[in-house]
């Protein structure tokens, strides 16, 4: 029986706002995330569906990208996962007669909330070029048109393929070979727009752009930095691993401009401590810092340890690795002994004595880990900010040691596996060799475009047809203004779902969405019932097998669209098995066996119960595939946002009833925030110096370089407990607020959580 979805728009700017809380989980997660859960599914098949999630005959859930262990609760799910899996599971279907009582126009005027809790879509749907409502289409026309755009462009190189983290492996890998059969490497991936900072530093530094240290190892460390990160909504499990840590008698130090309920305490409600004794406090040093002030706090922190070690601690450098296994120490530490306290403490906000706090800390452990999401990769400076976190790993000889490392926590459920599957619009040269020896393809070398490039390509006429695989790509992206007229220039607009969002109420002159299975949904094709693979955010692979009937008999999955799509766009000039593919996912991963380091035996290692480890050699061996063969340190100027008097810095994040883009509801229940997304976080020493009350409604204007006023109107005021200087919003609501142009250094990554702003009183609060 299908669940009713709302059918009005509820107002989302007139939030309720009470005290935020001071812990998270236990029972009000439970009850929150089991109503949920009823409402879209049902009492029997959210029973049925939960109990199967992150299991290990069971499906991955299609949230965060945080691991799992060996040993399993029977309900191994958050309330965040718990809201995904319903969403994805629920009983809601949205089907052609939705579309003919909603116009595009109308859609486009619908909340991201709102078209997301409509429900499953269930058959391809096609925008005419000057249609007003969406239409059914055949799977046959629909990939019929896609192909006669395609083969139309001038290049290839005028065509877009995007991905989106909830990808398999083996759709990822076919969709990539698709992409650079058809010619081009244009394969951006939400990794443009979140940890690419990550990996140009660790592959700078590391040699290998991911993490160092499995879940293990957390259990395992003496001391966990969590720096730019909220775990209690954007990771909750991960609060069980600092649960664990903590119990072993780790010390934990977060580093955030923001105090999060999470990471203050954890009531966990697994256990009768969590549910009944108040829970486990986690943070045992909170550094509330100024946002962008992350390089500077860890360039001084490196400075504190040289000078520990030239006053003769014994131990404060590792100094048997780092002249056995890195390059540049005397670059970095010339450069490390200039840090300036006073430059410090304005840039952070902080205090000397919280400083040489944590510095204490630091030198009394022996396993450190640093754990950082988009705190510290959304800035300007973000690479150099990564590097120095990494300089101080390797004074500390913290790489390639149990229970120490680096820990970059990934948001999306195998957007690591879609990088790893060669989904990167800078292939490295190795990999398009294996990819040729394998396919007999001539792979393209020229580079393409990530996200932010593919955009201005769009804009300027560049670029033509823009396909995602998944994703809502439209309210991902910065300048929301920019982006929404980049994709109304484009020919066609092709979005593979399972859900409405934005992206579909903003197309090219054509327009088709592609229904798809999700992680919960069974897959049969010809070759039997089939499964697919995820790497977690710690390199681990491991099999997801959805149990629950499809949504619609009309749709296909991911490695079926693109097998499908492949075979319409190349015809018979080909040489790659498609149908062959489509028909049975295991002959996918023998060939990813073939091209992908750490994959060989694919389908034998995956068929262990929980899967296995992809190797790391800085992790494994104490070995680092870098230019210089070593671990190198770095040496970079400190940098961290100006602000001008009367402005605030805003950092854009998100709400606990929200996972990425998709809003689950509009509370955020730990920040005291009920029935309401526009709201702006500020300090009220801050607000007040503003002249702007508790209540109040401010329109937000960010200022830039480029002059171009950029506003977000109608925002009511919290005065709220933020860093001084600082304030927090809500995306994507404030997307429209960051500039196309306004990206870090060398990963390109937009630079969303440092935005300066000013606050006037808005006509929504006269």
């Amino acid at each position: 029986m299908s669940r009713k979805a709302p059918s009005s728009d509820p107002v989302q700017d007139a939030p309720q706002v009470s005290a935020p809380e001071h812990a998270a989980a236990g029972i009000p997660a439970v009850a929150h995330s089991l109503k949920m859960a009823r409402e879209q599914m049902g009492v029997r098949r959210t029973a049925l569906t939960l109990l199967r999630v992150n299991q290990k005959d069971g499906f991955d859930c299609p949230g965060c990208a945080w691991p799992e262990g060996d040993k399993r609760h029977a309900a191994e799910f958050c309330e965040n996962g718990a809201k995904a899996v319903a969403e994805e599971a629920t009983t809601r279907r949205v089907t052609r007669d939705f579309f003919a009582a909603h116009p595009v126009a109308d859609l486009a005027t619908r909340s991201g909330y709102w078209l997301g809790q409509q429900g499953r879509l269930t058959e391809p749907m096609f925008l005419a070029e000057g249609a007003e409502a969406y239409e059914p289409v055949s799977w046959e026309k629909a990939f019929s048109l896609i192909a006669e755009e395609l083969t139309a462009l001038a290049s290839p190189d005028e065509a877009v393929f995007y991905t989106s983290g909830r990808t398999s492996n083996e759709a990822a890998f076919l969709y990539q070979l698709f992409a650079r059969e058809f010619g081009t490497n244009n394969l951006p991936d939400c990794s443009n727009m979140c940890h690419e900072s990550s990996g140009s530093a660790l592959t700078e530094t590391l040699g290998v752009g991911k993490g160092s240290v499995l879940l293990e190892d957390l259990h395992k460390a003496d001391l966990i930095i969590v720096a730019g990160q909220n775990p209690g909504t954007n990771h909750p499990r991960m609060l069980s691993a600092l649960e664990k840590a903590k119990a072993g008698g780790a010390k934990i130090i977060t580093v955030n401009p923001l105090p999060e309920a999470g990471m203050e305490r954890f009531k966990n409600p697994q256990t009768p401590k969590g549910l009944a004794a108040g829970g486990t406090p986690l943070t045992d040093l909170f550094l509330q810092i100024r946002i962008g002030g992350d390089q500077a706090l860890f360039r001084t922190l490196n400075r504190l340890i040289l000078e520990r070690a030239e006053n003769g601690h014994e131990g404060a450098v590792d100094r048997e690795f780092v002249e056995t296994y890195t390059h540049g120490f005397e670059e970095f530490a010339k450069a490390a002994r200039e840090a300036d306290w006073d430059e410090t403490l304005r840039a952070t906000g902080l205090t000397r004595d919280e400083i040489e706090r944590a510095l204490e800390m630091i030198l009394a452990s022996r396993r450190p880990i640093v754990c950082w999401a988009m705190g510290l990769t959304q800035h300007k400076h973000s690479v150099p900010t990564i590097r120095e976190v990494v300089n101080l790993l390797l004074l500390r000889g913290a790489v390639g040691r149990e229970g120490a490392g680096v820990c970059p926590v990934r948001g999306h459920s195998n957007v690591q596996g879609d990088r790893t599957m060669g989904i990167f619009e800078r292939p490295a040269p190795a990999f398009l060799d294996a990819l040729e020896k394998e396919f007999g393809i001539d792979a393209p070398r020229e580079h393409g475009y990530d996200v932010v490039r593919a955009i201005r390509a769009l804009r300027d006429g560049e670029a033509k047809v823009f396909f995602a695989m998944g994703g809502n790509f439209v309210s991902a992206s910065p300048d929301t203004d920019v982006t929404e007229a980049a994709m109304r220039r484009a020919r066609l607009t092709v979005h593979v779902s399972t859900k409405l969002n934005r992206s579909h109420c903003v197309t090219g002159a054509r327009a088709l969405i592609l229904p798809t299975l999700g992680r919960t949904e069974r897959d049969t094709q010809r070759g039997g019932e089939q499964f697919v693979t995820v790497e977690d955010s710690m390199g681990m692979v491991h099999a997801s097998r959805g149990r629950l009937a499809p949504a619609s008999s009309r749709l296909l999955s991911e490695p079926a669209i693109v097998a499908r799509l492949a075979r319409a766009v190349l015809g018979d000039r080909s040489r790659v098995p498609w149908e062959e593919f489509e028909g049975d996912y295991g002959l996918i991963r023998d060939r990813i066996a073939r091209v992908v380091p750490g994959f060989e035996d694919f389908n034998a290692k995956v068929a262990r119960p929980g899967g296995f480890a992809l190797p790391h050699a800085p992790r494994d061996s104490r070995s680092f595939p870098t230019a210089t063969g070593k671990a190198n340190f770095t040496a970079a100027p400190v940098e961290y946002p100006e602000v001008p008097e009367g402005r605030l810095l805003l950092q854009t994040l998100r709400s606990h009833d929200q996972y990425n883009t998709t809003v689950y509801g509009l509370d955020d229940r730990y920040r005291g925030i009920k029935n309401g997304r526009r709201v702006v976080l500020v300090r009220k020493e801050d607000a007040e110096e503003l002249g702007l009350a508790d209540g109040a409604y401010a329109d937000l204007t960010s200022e830039w370089s480029d002059g171009v006023e950029r506003v977000a109107r109608g925002f009511r005021v919290v005065h709220y407990p933020t860093a001084r200087g600082c304030a927090a919003a809500y995306y994507p609501e404030t997307n429209v607020l960051v500039p196309l142009d306004a990206t870090a250094d060398t990963s390109n990554t937009p630079a969303s959580k440092s935005v300066i702003i000013r606050l006037t009183p808005s006509s929504r609060g006269a």
